[in-house]
């Protein structure tokens, strides 16, 4: 059974920041969908906040297994239509991965219940 996934990504480093569009010319989110499409058992695919409802309609949702989510510059432009919408799928029991400055993302503080807000200290 193929695990069907989609590798969600913000998509803005990589269309504002020309070093970062020099390593990732095709986005991140295709880099580590090409990297998943190694393995003969994950089927994956891209979406971005970009795309209308952010490529995350229902119906794509419905045939997903897992979502891998990465975001880190616009964490508030994330609908919150969608954001339920993922919550509802994730109850439903679709996998959720949240990768590097997720922790902020609007999905992650839904399910997670708290305002996921990191704090650290330097010491020495």
């Amino acid at each position: 059974m193929t695990i069907r996934t989609i590798v969600w990504g913000e998509n803005i480093h990589e269309t504002t920041n020309e070093i970062v569009r020099g390593i990732y010319p095709e986005g991140m989110h295709t880099a580590i969908a090409n990297a998943l499409n190694t393995d003969p058992a994950i089927s994956a695919t891209t979406a971005t906040l970009q795309e209308p409802e952010h490529g995350l309609s229902e119906a794509r949702l419905a045939e997903t297994d897992v979502l891998t989510w990465w975001g880190h510059k616009d964490h508030g432009a994330v609908s919150d239509v969608v954001v339920e919408r993922v919550a509802k799928r994730v109850w439903e029991g679709m996998g959720l991965l949240v990768l590097h400055s997720g922790h902020f993302s609007k999905i992650f503080k839904r399910l997670m219940g708290t305002p996921c807000a990191l704090k650290w200290r330097e010491a020495g």
